[in-house]
């Protein structure tokens, strides 16, 4: 009662990026393997728990799972219709209390489904799967048992997620590694992060950022040791999948990178200035969710409207990695391209100047056979409006310029001091957010007074404070004082270290827009990577590659003997599926015609190396997932970023408030 791959034959050869990968393993080799024989036409009810109908909703859409013969989804725990004459499709987690559910279901004298067919999302162990073998009832109804090990969220062509959005907390928080919570964090996300790895048939060098040098005077903690720990994990699980799944490579296939958010306390924090961060952070969408405002049917009220900002949208596909002012210049010139190629767009806009959104949906009702293009446009043109407006209200070039003036060694103390005296309009957050930059470069300035009075000078408040305080817990071990507020903060006085200033990179974006200077530190760190310069004695591995894993003669540059093994620019592997290159479209002058963004953003990888993957401990940023996409066509190798979470700054600044002990989220001022 395996798995069937018989019916995604066809689909060899194709060039598939990652979440494509993911949906077909979800629709071809989960539900249409149900396609028996005997029920070739069957519809059948899709049942799954709360972690895997998350799994599915971020890779398929209802319209794929109805067309491979689903016609009813169905939640594990909640009271469902019996439907004897139905067959069941079960998607779960291999957990004591989904066996009990299923038990309950399936065996008996009246069962609720026909047949079951049953996919386990990760490894089950034999314990937990042995009282279905032992239930006659049960067994004479079951079609299949199986292990898709699939149970990570991809989020992204080339991202993912293991759906932690406490990891800081339970990990970083002050005595997490007293917490039960500790290590079934770790384990679970090793978990997870391994059947990405079953996903796509690769088998990684896994390296990890170590813990800091020890000797006599220095303590460590388990927080220093995390990432120690969930590569331990991860190479313990993938060590089982060699042995257990049939087709799993048993030599090293690509490179796994684990750090954790100490690397780069700045990234989630700082404002980016992509229209895809821009989004996320000034207009606290939920998800990738907009929701705006459209004209009724009746022409003369409105009504709202969501909207998904994802891939499927070939504006946003080409403009979300982009600077918001190029985003806007791009928009303007593609509604401008439209209006001038249809003259009854022209009559429309007679009125000369700028179009407004409501003129342009005047032009929707107008021209029906443009309105899903006018729609894109004008849905686009309308955001970027609203950030721009917000950008000018709350003066974030001001702010965006001193932000990363800091981050590049260019102001200090006394920049940030009359920046607070004469700013007394910026926003709290907005203030807090400049305060925990500043206490990510130099936290020794927090350990005394000096640290109070620069937060009263900002006018923040007490519970801003402990944010600020807690940006320190990310750096090493820790010793628990009151503040002279009362408040618990975190001193980390054994670990002295100076500040982490950006060396500034020259490009075009840069010479353009002033705020383009800042990237996240895994840009150097994954170039490092890509070309063996990465230093064994900070980041060593869990194994040593085999032989064959870089058996491609070619040239590599020169390198000391603390460096990783050079990976070569051409895969030594045929590849199944690959990414995207993320190229500029040559055709795509109208932004909106016929897929072909699409199409070139599933370019095809089989020619580039190895894949790197890279996961974050701690919640990845939407910087970092730009830089992905911009080191995969640069280094000519698909990354894919795996993370806890994806944070927004307004989601990440909570979490650290949540560090501190005693402090719950109803004591927060969010």
């Amino acid at each position: 009662m395996s798995i069937s791959d018989s019916d995604s034959s066809s689909h060899v050869g194709e060039s598939k990026t990652f979440r494509q990968i993911t949906r077909d393993r979800l629709l071809y080799e989960m539900l249409r393997s149900t396609k028996t024989k005997e029920s070739k036409s069957t519809w059948k009810v899709l049942i799954m728990d709360k972690v895997t109908v998350k799994i599915m909703s971020y890779a398929c859409k209802m319209a794929d799972i109805t067309e491979e013969g689903v016609s009813l989804v169905e939640d594990l725990y909640k009271r469902r219709q019996p439907l004897p004459s139905m067959d069941a499709i079960y998607f779960i987690q291999p957990t004591r209390e989904n066996i009990v559910m299923f038990m309950s279901d399936m065996s008996g004298r009246s069962p609720l489904y026909k047949k079951a067919f049953v996919f386990f999302s990760s490894s089950a162990q034999k314990e937990l799967v042995a009282p279905i073998r032992r239930d006659a009832s049960v067994m004479g109804r079951l079609s299949a048992l199986s292990e898709m090990n699939l149970e990570y969220f991809a989020i992204d062509s080339q991202g993912f997620v293991t759906d932690h959005e406490r990891a800081l907390e339970e990990l970083f928080g002050e005595n997490a590694e007293m917490s039960q919570n500790y290590n079934t964090c770790i384990n679970t996300m090793a978990t997870r992060i391994a059947t990405v790895f079953a996903s796509l048939r690769e088998f990684p060098y896994v390296r990890y950022r170590a813990a800091k040098t020890i000797d006599a005077s220095t303590l460590m903690t388990l927080r220093d040791l995390i990432p120690t720990k969930l590569a331990a994990a991860v190479w313990n699980c993938l060590s089982r999948h060699k042995s257990s799944i049939a087709d799993f490579p048993q030599t090293e296939t690509c490179e796994l990178l684990i750090i954790d958010r100490s690397i780069d306390q700045i990234a989630p924090i700082i404002h980016e200035w992509t229209y895809d961060a821009m989004c996320h952070d000034l207009l606290l969408m939920d998800g990738n969710k907009y929701v705006h405002e459209v004209p009724g049917k009746n022409g003369s009220s409105t009504e709202k409207k969501e909207v998904l900002l994802e891939e499927h949208d070939p504006v946003w596909l080409e403009l979300r990695h982009a600077h918001i002012g190029e985003a806007s210049e791009k928009l303007h010139d593609k509604m401008t391209n439209f209006m001038s190629k249809n003259k009854a767009a022209q009559i429309h806009g007679r009125g000369g100047g700028e179009l407004s959104t409501r003129d342009l949906q005047k032009i929707v009702q107008a021209l029906p056979q443009y309105s899903d293009q006018i729609d894109k446009l004008s849905l686009h043109v309308e955001i970027a409006g609203k950030i721009n407006n917000m950008i000018r209200e709350q003066q974030l070039r001001d702010i965006g310029n001193l932000e990363q003036d800091l981050v590049f060694g260019k102001a200090g103390t006394t920049e940030l001091i009359n920046f607070f005296r004469t700013n007394h309009n910026t926003s709290r957050e907005n203030k807090l957010r400049i305060l925990m930059i500043y206490a990510a470069l130099y936290p020794e300035k927090f350990e005394s007074d000096k640290g109070n009075k620069l937060m009263q000078l900002a006018g923040i408040s007490d519970d801003d404070m402990i944010a600020v305080n807690n940006m320190r817990c990310l750096m090493a071990a820790q010793d628990t004082k009151k503040s002279s507020s009362g408040f618990k903060k975190l001193t980390f006085e054994m670990h002295k270290k100076k500040p982490t200033i950006r060396e500034e990179k020259e490009g075009e974006e840069q010479k353009k827009w002033t705020q383009f200077r800042f990237y996240p530190i895994m840009e150097d760190l994954l170039e490092k990577l890509s070309k063996g310069n990465l230093p064994r004695e900070e980041y060593p591995c869990m194994n040593d590659p085999s032989p064959s894993f870089h058996s491609t003669p070619v040239s590599t540059p020169q390198r000391t003997t603390n460096s990783a093994p050079h990976v070569p620019a051409v895969s030594v592997r045929s590849r199944r599926g690959g990414g995207g290159t993320w190229a500029r479209p040559r055709n795509s002058d109208d932004g909106y015609s016929s897929d072909s963004v699409l199409r070139h953003a599933s370019s095809d990888f089989r020619k580039m190396g190895q894949r790197i993957f890279v996961f974050i401990i701690g919640g990845a940023t939407r910087s970092e997932l730009r830089v992905v996409h911009k080191l995969s066509s640069k280094l000519q190798r698909e990354i894919i970023l795996g993370s806890s979470s994806l944070d927004d700054p307004h989601t990440f600044i909570t979490k650290i408030k949540m560090l501190s002990q005693d402090i719950s989220l109803e004591d927060l001022q969010i």
